[in-house]
């Protein structure tokens, strides 16, 4: 608790004000865009619409992939999910995903004390300070507990701020903030479930690029961006 206070407290006082508006900071963004590549071969996607209806903020998910080697499909991947937010507030969230044969679901409700998770992997409650795994909402890196948006998993992580970083998607130039969100467990890093590196653009909070390793490196980097 106190190491990751530090972190935060070191971190805060260099990025914008804006990192603290949250969900509303997003009131202008209609979609987002993301190509999902491994070992830099384009193999799917994973987009966000954002929605508002009677004071609320709709934000749908949808992603696809599939690894393919001579032929033979050695995995498939599909997710939908539906989260509402008021006042900055999640309200509930929704998603239903294959992965290969295996399907995996989770159902989140808010009591306003505590997050309510009925999940393939987790069935409980949470901290209503948690935040679910989508990585679009840059409030995820100050938070100590993140839910799996495909299975309703709860993992504790810690955040630790790299620094400024300037990146290029797509012959553009981006200004970005980069951290490390990491399972808090002994195991050794490459031994972790959550080991993620996340570029966010230091101006407008955007979530640009997200890269991470298992069986090869896979990496999300925004196509893009309207409003």
């Amino acid at each position: 608790m106190e190491r990751f206070s530090i972190f935060i407290f070191f971190w805060l006082i260099l990025l914008p004000n804006e990192l603290h508006s949250h969900v509303n900071h997003y009131n202008k963004i209609k979609v987002l865009k993301y190509d999902l590549f491994l070992n830099n071969e384009l193999i799917g996607y994973h987009n966000f619409e954002f929605n508002r209806i009677n004071g609320k903020l709709h934000v749908v998910g949808s992603g696809y992939f599939k690894v393919n080697k001579l032929g033979i499909d050695l995995m498939k991947y599909r997710t939908k999910s539906n989260g509402i937010y008021k006042d900055n507030m999640l309200l509930e969230f929704n998603s239903e995903t294959l992965q290969n044969d295996k399907k995996k679901y989770v159902r989140i409700k808010s009591d306003k004390k505590k997050l309510l998770i009925d999940g393939s992997s987790f069935n409980g409650k949470t901290t209503y300070d948690s935040i679910i795994s989508d990585l679009w909402n840059h409030e995820i890196v100050l938070k100590q507990h993140q839910i799996s948006s495909i299975s309703g998993r709860v993992i504790n992580q810690e955040v630790k701020y790299l620094g400024k970083d300037k990146i290029f998607i797509k012959n553009k130039e981006f200004n970005t903030v980069n951290f490390h969100l990491f399972s808090k467990n002994e195991k050794p890093m490459n031994e972790k479930k959550l080991n993620l590196k996340i570029w966010y653009d230091e101006a407008s909070l955007i979530w640009i690029k997200a890269s991470y390793e298992k069986f090869g490196k896979w990496e999300y980097r925004l196509n893009e961006v309207k409003y």
